[in-house]
């Protein structure tokens, strides 16, 4: 026996670590170096990984791990194999590098002999859905981490995650989403029976990556498929960075909470049945906090079949999503609406097969200062752009409306627009939405809409679960700007396939409009810009 390395569990681990650190020194004679390599570069094999995608592996991974983080920090490789495994626990100054070929794959355990981590407590769960409000039932997780990376041309596979989360643990308002969809439960029976909240997830794993209270992450070139409840769930993030990371998924992409400092760059998202990098400022940490200084650039969004983004097909034969609207994607800002956004940034994007952009805040957050520039868009199935100020108020008791100003959203060109839904600015009548302007837009809808869409007047649904199709058929088949100040329409080509019935424009209860330099394409006899209840003179025609 090695009198310096007794056979403890600590020498143990110090043993592999070296024989680790030798079979590496070895290997990265032959791998190409890349960005953030370190001298402690460990294999997961020689910790005992099998990568035979039939044994399990989580153990292996995890020793790993720990052996990086021991020696101060390094790089743990998984080379060419599928490595079947529950909870991954990462550690500070710890990358994990996904070797071409590399699979990670999320076991199950309704077959696979283990569990994941249980779902910490969370004593502010009410106020968002379950996967919002838990990070250790994932695949992969971190906390109260720094200097953290997953990086490599390998994939993470959540094969064993499961899409769903119990229902709520309070009765949800009017106009919440379906309880089907596994996120609440608006008769709140299980609060009501008794039971343990959550109880029915013990075991399982619903995130591929959750991330909380961390700083210097760093998530680059892996691929993503069907990553359960969210690909990455980042709260309370500081300094993050995701580039070149191809996600295919069944629910959200990137959702990224309570973060700052923040850049997305380069990224493919594929998600039909929801969103796919989604801004939100939850109250999961017990308190309201800015997302804010966002950069979102070179991006794109779609809603594909599952899994035909990465395998190339690009399939559209899914129509709907589980909320029963057309399938999802896109970039949005909200639902989960607490904190607030602030100083956001969304360029050079592309839209397709799936919903618009989405801006909204309806749990007590004030947006403020976002631009968007760039963005081309084709095959939306609801409004290609949609800002919304609501009062859902999922939130403490006392949190009052939010706010809405100061968005700018230049360069857009869409066509294929679902015919039903115009681009939407709603506010309330108490809290508009203010400072509001677009130009140089051009949007090409299907047409369609009757005379009796036009005289339509939406209801108000200021609770209501935010998305375009809450208003129904909306009266303008272009721009539709209800409770508003100041908005301002520059440069802007609005126009049909197919002859509709309805005006371009409607502005309800809309102070200070600006519209100049605009092509509004109209059936003969129907109003350019039509005006309900002007709270004052406009300016401009």
């Amino acid at each position: 026996m090695n009198r310096d390395y007794p056979m403890t569990a600590a020498g143990t681990a110090r043993r592999r670590l070296l024989l680790a650190l030798g079979a590496g020194a070895c290997a990265n004679a032959l791998r190409p170096a890349y960005a953030g390599a370190s001298s402690t570069d460990v294999d997961v094999r020689a910790f005992g990984a099998r990568g035979d995608g039939m044994t399990l592996d989580t153990d292996a991974i995890n020793a790993a791990i720990a052996a990086a983080g021991a020696a101060g920090g390094g790089t743990v490789r998984f080379p060419a194999g599928r490595y079947l495994s529950f909870s991954i626990r990462l550690q500070s100054r710890v990358a994990l590098y996904l070797d071409a070929g590399s699979v990670i794959v999320a076991a199950d355990p309704a077959r696979d002999p283990g569990r994941y981590d249980a779902a910490e407590p969370n004593a502010y769960d009410a106020y968002q859905d379950f996967g919002h409000s838990h990070w250790h039932n994932s695949l992969i997780w971190g906390e109260n981490l720094e200097g953290i990376a997953i990086l490599g041309p390998g994939r993470i596979w959540g094969r064993g995650l499961t899409r769903s989360g119990p229902g709520a643990n309070r009765p949800s308002k009017a106009g919440d989403m379906p309880s089907s969809l596994g996120d609440k439960d608006p008769m709140g029976e299980r609060a009501r029976a008794g039971t343990v909240f959550g109880a029915e997830m013990d075991g399982k794993g619903n995130k591929a990556i959750a991330l909380k209270n961390c700083r210097n992450v760093l998530l680059r070139d892996v691929s993503m498929l069907k990553c359960g409840h969210f690909a990455l769930l980042a709260t309370g993030v500081d300094n993050l960075t995701i580039a070149n990371v191809t996600v295919d998924t069944e629910r959200d992409g990137f959702d990224i909470d309570c973060c700052r400092n923040v850049r997305i760059s380069d990224c493919a998202v594929n998600t039909p049945n929801d969103d796919a990098i989604c801004l939100k400022s939850s109250y999961a940490l017990g308190r309201a906090r800015f997302t804010e200084h966002v950069a979102i650039t070179g991006c794109q969004v779609s809603g594909f079949d599952l899994g035909s983004l990465l395998d190339g097909t690009f399939k559209t034969t899914q129509v709907k999503a589980p909320d029963e609207e057309g399938v999802c994607g896109r970039i949005k800002l909200g639902t989960e609406s607490n904190g607030g956004f602030r100083n956001i940034a969304i360029a050079n994007c592309v839209f397709e097969h799936c919903r618009g952009l989405a801006i909204e805040s309806v749990d007590g957050a004030v947006i403020e200062d976002v631009t968007v520039d760039n963005l081309a868009m084709r095959d939306l199935t609801t409004a290609p752009l949609f800002i919304r100020l609501g009062r859902r108020l999922r939130a403490p008791a006392g949190s009052p409306v939010g706010a809405i100003r100061r968005i700018n959203i230049s360069n857009v060109v869409v066509s294929q627009a679902n015919a039903p839904y115009a681009s939407i600015v709603a506010g309330l009548p108490e809290a508009p939405v203010e400072d509001v302007r677009l130009a140089n837009i051009t949007i090409v809808y299907g047409g369609g809409g009757t005379a009796a869409d036009a005289r339509r007047a939406p209801p108000e649904q200021p609770d209501h679960y935010p998305e375009p199709s809450m208003f129904g058929v909306t009266p303008a088949y272009g721009l539709y700007v209800r409770h508003a100040r100041n908005v301002e329409v520059h440069h802007a080509d609005l126009r049909t396939a197919a002859p509709d019935a309805r005006p371009p424009v409607v502005l309800d209860d809309v102070a200070g409009e600006r519209f100049d330099h605009v092509q509004l394409g109209r059936a003969a006899g129907v109003p350019a810009i039509r005006r309900i209840r002007p709270a004052a003179a406009p300016r401009g025609a």
